[in-house]
């Protein structure tokens, strides 16, 4: 089994010295029982660094290099280390990138393939959020329920749709989608916000308008789905499914 790779940490304001050598402040460094080292005294100084954002020449570096390292940076907002490239060998790095010259043009004609498929799939997807979204809420004008549907599905949003009960188009989640929607759109809730009030108070302020909007747009008697507004349950589970 191919072992772990070391992780190299790349602090935001290099303040650390070497534990060993005492070399510092150090830009790139190891921990090894909580002390840090240098990378001349973690016997990593030799490799080169290539940072993230090509994954075939990251791919191919990696495999031919007889060793390597990630480098991480913490990020403080996340609260949690990312990955910002590798330390590969130089030789490994200059066969990989020859490699990945002679077989640019394939690659770049599968990028537009792959990038045609998806955004097909991703239009699919957003009529057939629009068509549901106008199922539940016969009421909702066409390029409102249009507007929804396209904000709601952006691909990597991480919005309502793009979850996995967006996907398959699960009442709640579509609902939530368009609740989102009423409260940025119809209600003074953007305002609230920026004047201070408190995201959960804001929202228990607007929950009526909302509520009004969502009625005037749903079903009546007869029509094949319930009519009235979700239950206090519903809405709450609503407000955890989508992202504003």
């Amino acid at each position: 089994m191919p072992r772990d790779p070391v992780v190299v940490v790349e602090p935001r304001r290099p303040r650390a010295r070497c534990s060993r050598c005492r070399r510092g402040p150090l830009r790139r460094m190891v921990v090894e029982e909580s002390a840090p080292l240098c990378l001349y005294c973690a016997e990593l100084a030799h490799l080169v660094y290539l940072p993230r954002g090509d994954a075939a020449l990251t791919r191919r570096a990696r495999e031919a290099s007889g060793r390597w390292a990630v480098v991480v940076r913490h990020d403080r907002r996340r609260t949690r280390y990312e990955r910002q490239g590798i330390l590969v060998e130089e030789a490994a790095l200059a066969r990989a990138e020859a490699a990945c010259r002679a077989d640019a043009g394939a690659r770049a004609r599968r990028r537009a393939r792959d990038a045609e498929r998806r955004a097909a799939q991703d239009a699919a997807f957003t009529a057939a959020l629009e068509a549901e979204i106008r199922r539940l809420f016969p009421g909702c004008p066409a390029d409102r329920a249009a507007e929804i549907a396209a904000h709601a599905s952006v691909r990597g949003s991480g919005r309502v749709g793009r979850t996995a009960a967006g996907r398959a188009l699960d009442e709640g989640a579509v609902t939530a989608a368009v609740r989102a929607s009423v409260r940025h759109r119809d209600t003074p809730y953007d305002a609230l916000l920026l004047s201070g009030v408190p995201r959960y108070q804001a929202r228990v302020r607007v929950a009526p308008a909302i509520e009004a909007v969502l009625v005037s747009w749903r079903p009546g008697p007869g029509d094949g789905l319930p009519e009235g507004p979700p239950g206090a349950g519903q809405a709450r589970a609503d407000d955890r499914r989508e992202r504003p």
